[in-house]
């Protein structure tokens, strides 16, 4: 699922908390739709009062690491609330939020990592101006505390090739979301140093991604006008039943709490 990146000209007055480290730099998106234009007042507002409330409410909890999701893009005709993902932490109690995630590089078949603010999080044009949180199980937070402050480790399962609905079971692209949680498979197995490790891990944790059934029809307009829409990693036998599979946030959080890796979604508005 995709979003651009919009200009921070102007951001400063407003969000003086927001730290923006970026692992690489670009016209990024993931999770809503990929429009060029700058922000507006109204937008900027709306994103810092959604980032502060998001701050204090994760500050009240002991989590040093959670999973963070927006709403992007309007997903709702696939019965989806949220569209990415990415992981939130801090170093300690007192100390901002960071959050690592993938952004495709705006309408191409790339994408890279990024570590950025709370605010930055959420400075797009969202769909619904709501985040979600599942805070971790101690453990799974201790796993990925030091992979995440680490932009070797970190990017150690990342592939470049991009693919807005990518097969969860091969290795050929990755989106978004999948990064996300190949990344925690990857922390939670010791063994797991390459991505058919980690989806093996995840496949025995009981993961279970989302099936969209979109027609031949939907499918050939993606290809023909999406460069970041691929199907040919798909099974033959559901590609052409019109059942592609892929990561959701939906579907990550279902998981999450059914494994016992996490807890219960709380909605931020």
């Amino acid at each position: 699922m995709t979003a651009s990146r919009t200009s921070r000209g102007g951001r400063a007055a407003l969000a003086s908390f927001v730290v923006v480290l970026a692992l690489a730099s670009g016209a990024a998106q993931a999770g809503r739709t990929c429009e060029q234009r700058p922000p507006t007042a109204e937008t900027i507002v709306r994103a810092m009062t959604l980032a502060e409330h998001t701050a204090a409410r994760l500050d009240q909890t002991d989590a040093r690491v959670v999973v963070l999701a927006r709403a992007g893009q309007n997903l709702s005709e696939y019965g989806l609330r949220y569209s990415h993902l990415g992981f939130a932490y801090r170093d300690g109690a007192g100390q901002p939020w960071r959050v690592v995630h993938k952004l495709n590089q705006c309408g191409s078949a790339r994408a890279s990592l990024y570590r950025q603010g709370l605010g930055d999080f959420f400075l797009d044009d969202l769909w619904q101006y709501e985040a979600a949180v599942v805070v971790l199980s101690p453990d799974a937070q201790a796993h990925l505390l030091a992979a995440l402050g680490d932009n070797t480790r970190v990017a150690q399962l990342d592939t470049p090739a991009y693919n807005m609905v990518a097969y969860p079971w091969s290795q050929r692209y990755q989106q978004s979301n999948q990064w996300a949680i190949e990344t925690l498979a990857m922390t939670e197995d010791t063994g797991a140093s390459t991505r058919e490790r980690a989806q093996a891990w995840l496949r025995l944790k009981g993961y279970e991604p989302t099936t969209l059934h979109l027609s031949a029809f939907k499918r050939l307009g993606a290809r023909m006008f999406a460069a970041n829409v691929a199907f040919d990693d798909h099974p033959n036998d559901k590609r052409f039943t019109d059942r592609i599979e892929t990561v959701t946030v939906d579907s990550v959080f279902r998981w999450l709490d059914r494994s016992g890796l996490g807890g219960k979604v709380q909605v931020i508005r």
